[in-house]
This record gives C-alpha cells, structure tokens and sequence, in this order.
C-alpha cells in the first residue's frame, strides 16, 4: 500500500476570472499564497517520505511553503499538469462564447472522447494521470507520498476511485489547497478523505468547482 496526499494549487486570479489556465503558467495571487501558508501549518507537524509537484508554477509555489517546513525538495512530474485546453487556454468564458461558440457548445456536452483543437481529450487525459500516479505508487510503496496538482487530475482521482464515467458534469468539490487523503492498494485507488478545507476557516470563500465548472483549474 501507498498513502498518497493529493493536494490542488492555491488560488490563483485566473481561477476568480474563470479563466481556462490549462498548462499556461500562471502563480498564485494573495489569497493563494494566504491558502498555502495555512496549508503549511496544518500538514507541518505530518511525517511523509516525499513531495511531488506539477512542473507548472502554481503548483510549485503552493508546494514550496512545505518543502520548506519538511525540508524535502519537491520532485517535478509533468504528467501531473492540468489538462490542455488546446485553443481556449487563456481564454474567460465570455470571450469563448464569442470567438468559438461551436466548441463552448461541444464543450457543454463534457463527452470524454472530444478534444479541443491542440487540446487533450479526457480519455488522453485520464490515461496521462492515472499512469503517474500509478508510477508514483509503485516506486513508494510502503511510503507516504505529498502530490501537489490541479482541479482537473483530481476529478479523474475522483472518477478513478469511484468507478465513474468521464463523460458528464464534475460532480465532486475540489477547493484550492483542499487536502485529499487516497491509498494506493493492489492497483486500485481509494479514498479516506476529500476535499478537507478546515484551515482556510476565515479566508474568502471559493469560486464553487462542482456543478460542472470544468474550468482548467
């Protein structure tokens, strides 16, 4: 068995704009390096073997307040990035709907086949998940694993763990820096824990991401 501790990114502005951020590196904002801080006190007094992080920025920035209270250097994973958005990478709502109104209509159906031009798929992108983390766990077995990563990878954990579809609406709350406690036992994944936020008690609240916001988190 591996103890995997999955953790999303702080806040960044591109999340209160909900804009598409894909693989685009964008940092933390005020309240994400707030979030992160937090983070860093909850976790600070927990033993784990190793940190692992997305390559992009704001999962890096989010990982270094608990690098730095664990003394451990984080080991970059490529294949833990957010989903590409391909074309709407960069791109709000509003600004989508007017340039390319036929793919935000493909992109409202959330089929997992479809892929935006330049873009991942949510076949190509759980398939890229799903083989990290199963090449984390199997060099940690035995151990207690920290990855740091986005909105996106976590809903195909959450899928994974469930047995779901990947076609559909997000149906799970993933809050920036929430906490998501998973194991990984005999190939299969499972969760003891999701979505745990209690030590952003007192920050500002979140843009929700259930409900199908499937914005590139």
């Amino acid at each position: 068995m591996t103890e995997l501790l999955f953790i999303r990114h702080g806040e960044t502005d591109w999340n209160r704009q909900q804009r598409f951020q894909g693989q685009i590196d964008v940092p933390l904002n005020a309240a994400g390096h707030a979030q992160a801080a937090r983070l860093r006190q909850r976790l600070a007094g927990e033993k784990h073997d190793a940190l692992f992080s997305s390559d992009l920025v704001r999962a890096q920035e989010t990982a270094a307040p608990l690098a730095a209270a664990w003394g451990l250097s984080p080991k970059l994973v490529p294949g833990l990035r957010e989903q590409s958005f391909g074309v709407l990478e960069g791109l709000d709502v509003p600004t989508i709907k007017q340039r390319h109104p036929d793919l935000w209509q493909q992109w409202l159906e959330h089929r997992s086949e479809f892929a935006l031009p330049r873009g991942e798929s949510l076949l190509q992108f759980h398939r890229r998940v799903v083989d990290a983390v199963r090449e984390l766990a199997g060099g940690g077995a035995g151990q207690r694993l920290v990855i740091v990563t986005h909105g996106g990878v976590l809903d195909m954990l959450w899928r994974t763990a469930h047995g779901l579809s990947l076609d559909g609406l997000r149906a799970c709350e993933i809050p920036n820096t929430g906490v998501n406690r998973l194991r990984w036992t005999a190939g299969n994944l499972h969760i003891d824990r999701w979505a745990d936020d209690e030590h952003l008690a007192g920050l500002p609240p979140q843009p929700s991401t259930a409900a199908g916001e499937r914005q590139g988190a």
